[in-house]
């Protein structure tokens, strides 16, 4: 990995940029580090103290009405547009320092670096801490790219959470206006940047610096209940049980050899989970009388993921069949599409990491980002640094400084190339 910064003298300062996330990293509940949920009082601490970064990179903050936080700094021309480089600086519980927070603290490290240089953009350059990318405890993520993209409803505004405050209401209370909730819709980026941890394990085993992102899986998930006949576990012959979970335990590993063949097939990046099981009545003396199962699907090509569709539902009735049980529910949870990123970006991302001496390799992210409801309204794009044993959402998350350090300078050149800067 190279030490060398931007061939053209805007590089970035790797000493703050690391001291910047083990600050706002710091920010959290002492009982469950790290832990910084949105909406919370250590949110908008966090929050505060971000303001505070900004300004001091000679960036002009304020809140958009979806509750993003904003710092700007105008460009030369008025009519060229935006460039933005964001993430998010809220996290899961007993989450970890650099989800989220790597790509607001770096594009905070881009805009000092333009700053100190004193660099004149054509494009105005924002820096964004997109609000509750994480779900929240009102049933959703992505609030804030939800809101720039347009996709925030009022049906997601009337959530509540379990002290029966509303979405709407918190959105308000940490600076957002509901009530003007059509002035976040954005049409004037020209691109889009996220800088993040890969949150798997790839890069690290690779040996390579930087992945470009080609594209955010869709996530489908669905739920599939099996009705049997319940019965002692002791009296009840083996050939005339009625069992739900013979027909579960069927589909359970035919979602995993299904999966590990999709994925196989070389058409991009495919993976499927049960993640739940339950059984009732939940005895172990009891023949289950219901059992229940949760996939959890992903993939980066649509038709694929229709393709998986229509052999789960076609399996579980097999499945089913065979253990002489009845599949009583077939459900459609959610159905995420998948999110391309901006070929053009992903090419100008490779030539700045190859300028730059980084390694670099494209690969799809198996996780949601905000970057895929930017997307929707920009062009778009992410750039993966490697984690510690792909490790994330846990305390135990961790990148590198010179990682770090690498990601933040690919996108620096990258806006360099766009913007044209000599």
């Amino acid at each position: 990995m190279t030490d060398s910064g931007s061939r053209r003298g805007a590089a970035i300062d790797r000493e703050t940029l690391w001291s910047d996330i083990m600050a706002l990293g710091a920010i959290t509940d002492p009982a469950r580090p790290y832990t910084r949920r949105s909406f919370s009082p250590l949110f908008l601490e966090g929050r505060t103290w971000l303001r505070q970064r900004m300004h001091d990179a000679s960036l002009v903050t304020h809140i958009d009405a979806a509750g993003n936080l904003i710092g700007r700094r105008d460009g030369r021309s008025p009519s060229a547009g935006v460039i933005a480089v964001g993430s998010h600086s809220d996290s899961v519980p007993s989450g970890g320092r650099f989800d989220g927070m790597a790509g607001v603290v770096g594009g905070i490290a881009i805009a000092r670096a333009l700053a100190e240089r004193e660099a004149a953009l054509a494009h105005a350059l924002e820096i964004i801490d997109f609000l509750a990318e994480e779900p929240s405890e009102y049933g959703l993520s992505c609030v804030g790219s939800r809101g720039i993209s347009g996709c925030l409803s009022q049906e997601h505004l009337a959530l509540r959470n379990r002290q029966n405050e509303t979405l709407e209401a918190a959105l308000a209370r940490v600076g957002g206006d509901p009530s003007r909730l059509g002035e976040a819709l954005r049409t004037d980026i020209k691109a889009a940047f996220e800088l993040h941890i890969e949150q798997g394990p790839v890069l690290e085993a690779e040996g390579i610096d930087i992945g470009v992102v080609t594209a955010i899986v869709g996530i489908t998930r669905f739920e599939i209940e099996f009705q049997g006949t319940a019965g002692h576990a002791g009296t009840t012959p083996m050939g005339r049980r009625r069992d739900p979970l013979i027909a579960a335990a069927r589909l359970i590993g035919w979602v995993r050899e299904t999966a590990e063949l999709f994925a196989a097939r070389g058409s991009g990046h495919f993976v499927a989970t049960v993640g739940v099981i339950e059984a009732l009545p939940g005895a172990s003396n009891v023949i289950a009388k219901s059992a229940r199962i949760v996939i959890d699907a992903r993939s980066e090509d649509g038709a694929l993921m229709s393709e998986f569709r229509a052999a789960l539902e076609a399996q579980s009735q097999a499945a089913a069949a065979a253990a002489t049980v009845d599949r009583l529910a077939f459900r459609l949870l959610s159905d995420n599409q998948p999110a391309i990123c901006d070929p053009r970006l992903r090419e100008v991302l490779g030539l700045s990491a190859a300028e730059l001496g980084y390694s670099c390799m494209a690969m799809a992210s198996g996780a949601g980002h905000d970057m895929a409801f930017i997307s929707r309204v920009a062009p778009a794009s992410m750039v993966f640094i490697p984690c510690k044993g792909g490790r994330s959402h846990t305390p135990d998350e961790w990148a590198s400084a010179p990682a770090l350090a690498a990601g933040t300078e690919v996108i620096l050149e990258a806006i360099l190339r766009i913007d044209g800067v000599p």
